[in-house]
């Protein structure tokens, strides 16, 4: 069954926020027209309104709406609301109904006049995106609301500002050329699946001090100052091979300096700069202080390979190497759908400009680091490692962030053009694929992502993956060796 999405852009607010996704929000957003510097409402359908309504250009991808009110409009409904409350208020002295209105005026006026002051700004608001066509991304503001009044006999006026979809020229896509990489599974990877097999078979085994590849866990806080932005008991981290290491989310570039050799009862204290580009606007470019009260030390020791046969329930070790050998044939064929992906993505970059907003809101931060996550979830990446990359990412440049968030602009721009719709049949294959490769049931799998509300980042990837599918089919591929793929890769890199 095909279902349909929400009005004015709250398909789009869910997933921007990283909410899950209802069965409604499988189709494709609906793009934006061109907007005049002004717009007024359409001559047949102010009867039905009640307010009118102007837009301004106030930057890339904002518009300012000046909406009013009419007098008239505000005297019914503040009359209808007063009306509502004389029906059920009991007074004192008074029977059910029966209070003077003027009393309930003095006594209740303020709340009454605020509650429809909420109510005629909802309204008149969402008339007026829907009557000018726009795709709203996020919440709107207003400075200065709080501050308008709702006076009887008089309009209501407001401004609010609002950022939309930018506007997206379709883009001519007839002589595009692919590459795609043959690949061959080795020996040498079934090897190195069968050791990260053993290890996720394998058991904690507690350890004094902390070593290189071992995890402690305990009691982690972020504050940055005085204020505490995370405060997280149970908290799991691994002490890096390498210099740099994650904590809290976040990526300390000489974490194994700071962290040392830890064991059960230190505390460890780390300082760090917050990423630029981080979902939490607090963590954004702020000085950090982390403290970590070790609780546990672990290492995890991988299972011998006959405990693994009989877990697994097999019984020999040619029969897991032909399992892993079709799992990495499937991953391969994956892979290349995804090499394939990047190219038609990396050229509609460059050939396309569009205005993006002048600074990276956090919700735009969420929906990138949420796209990129859905991404490696669907590669069949381990978590651990995925959640590495995200820290990695949320330290990336401006630059890169912007073009992760061009990109979904565009994706949303081409597959409205090309009516790309959304079967529920689809979300389900999708994820059923992600648990094979990841070893997991469905259903599993599928709780996941609901407690974490990915559910709406898996149906917005499985959208841009069609609209970039469709490209594909059209152009032109070629299957190359490793060697040339290698050679096309970096000269991709230099130029």
């Amino acid at each position: 069954m095909r279902v349909v999405p929400g009005k004015q852009g709250s398909t789009l607010r869910t997933r921007l926020s990283g909410g899950s996704a209802e069965a409604g929000s499988c189709r494709p957003l609906r793009c934006p027209s061109s907007f005049d510097s002004e717009k007024t409402p359409m001559a047949e359908s102010t009867q039905q309104r009640i307010s009118t309504y102007s837009i301004s250009d106030a930057g890339p991808c904002l518009k300012r709406l000046q909406i009013e009110v009419p007098a008239d409009v505000v005297n019914d409904r503040l009359n209808e609301s007063f009306d509502a409350l004389l029906m059920e208020a009991q007074l004192p002295g008074f029977r059910k109904g029966r209070a003077p209105k003027s009393l309930l005026r003095k006594r209740f006026g303020e709340s009454v006049r605020s509650e429809t002051k909420n109510q005629l700004v909802s309204t008149a608001y969402s008339e007026s995106i829907e009557d000018a066509g726009l795709t709203v991304l996020g919440e709107p503001t207003s400075p200065t609301l709080s501050s308008v009044e709702l006076v009887e006999g008089q309009p209501l006026k407001f401004e609010m500002s609002v950022e939309v979809m930018p506007d997206i020229e379709s883009p001519d896509l007839s002589d595009l050329k692919l590459k795609k990489p043959i690949h061959e599974v080795t020996d040498e990877q079934i090897d190195d699946e069968i050791e990260k097999l053993c290890l996720a078979e394998g058991e904690l085994v507690e350890r004094e001090v902390a070593e290189a590849g071992d995890y402690i866990s305990g009691h982690g806080v972020m504050k940055t100052g005085d204020t505490v932005i995370h405060d997280i008991e149970g908290a799991v981290v691994q002490i890096p091979t390498g210099e740099e290491g994650m904590i809290l989310g976040v990526l300390v570039p000489d974490f194994k300096k700071q962290v040392g050799s830890p064991k059960a009862g230190d505390t460890v204290t780390v300082k760090t700069k917050g990423p630029e580009h981080h979902e939490v606007e607090a963590v954004r470019d702020a000085d950090l202080d982390i403290t970590f009260e070790v609780e546990r030390v672990d290492r995890i020791v991988p299972a011998k390979m006959d405990d693994v046969l009989k877990q697994l329930g097999m019984d020999s070790v040619d029969q897991i190497k032909d399992a892993l050998r079709s799992r990495l044939e499937q991953r391969a064929a994956v892979e290349q759908q995804s090499l394939l992906r990047q190219q038609v993505a990396s050229h509609l970059l460059k050939t396309i400009d569009i205005d993006l907003p002048q600074r990276l809101t956090a919700s735009q931060t969420a929906r990138m680091l949420e796209r990129k996550r859905a991404e490696l979830l669907y590669r069949g990446v381990n978590p651990v490692d995925i959640e590495q990359n995200i820290a990695k990412l949320r330290a990336a440049s401006a630059a890169e962030a912007q073009q992760e968030t061009k990109l979904f602009f565009i994706l949303q721009k081409i597959a409205n053009d090309r009516g790309v719709q959304i079967q529920q049949a689809e979300v389900d294959g999708a994820i059923a694929q992600m648990a094979a490769r990841r070893g997991e049931r469905p259903e599993a799998l599928r709780q996941q992502l609901v407690q974490s509300k990915q559910i709406g980042t898996i149906v917005q990837q499985i959208l841009e993956h069609k609209a970039l599918d469709a490209i594909i089919e059209d152009a032109e591929v070629e299957e190359v060796t490793k060697e040339q793929w290698e050679a096309f890769v970096a000269e991709q890199n230099e130029s």
